[in-house]
Parts: C-alpha cells; sequence; structure tokens
C-alpha cells in the first residue's frame, strides 16, 4: 500500500470513529469535522451559497468555503487529527 491509500483508509477509520464518540462535539467541532471531511473528499467547495433561511446549511457551506485551497491530503490529516483528539 503507498502513502495515499494509507491516508485514506485512516481517513475512513476516522469517519467511522465519529459515529462511536460518546460525547456529542460543540458545534464549532462539528463544522471543523464537517468542513474537514468535505475537503478532503471532494475538493473545494463549487456549490451555490445557500440563502439565509438556512442558517444550518449556510454555517456548513461557510465552513467548508473557509477551507478553499486545502488539499484533500492536508485536510484529511487535519480530520484524522481533531478526530483523534475527540476520542
Amino acid at each position: 500500500m503507498n502513502e495515499s491509500t494509507d491516508l485514506r483508509a485512516d481517513f475512513e477509520r476516522a469517519r467511522h470513529a465519529t459515529q462511536e464518540l460518546t460525547e456529542r462535539p460543540d458545534n464549532a467541532t462539528l463544522l471543523r469535522l464537517y468542513a474537514l471531511y468535505k475537503q478532503g473528499s471532494l475538493g473545494d467547495n463549487d456549490q451555490p451559497r445557500p440563502g439565509f433561511s438556512d442558517p444550518v446549511a449556510r454555517a456548513k457551506w461557510e465552513a467548508w468555503n473557509g477551507l478553499k485551497g486545502l488539499s484533500a491530503e492536508q485536510a484529511m490529516t487535519q480530520y484524522i487529527a481533531l478526530v483523534e483528539s475527540l476520542t
């Protein structure tokens, strides 16, 4: 296995670990997890910005959009580290 495959496997393990957390993270941490996961799996946000009528979707969009330019590998590494800090 190469380094990229190992990172992807660790990223997926971390994603599964979030479902097993005994304590729900605060909203800021949840947004960070969401944004890092989206950046790591899809890259830069190219979705239209949600309107004010959907504040949750707008917060998620802004969190993900704030990571523009961060490489998928960096996002995955940060996501894994954040999940590990919560377990």
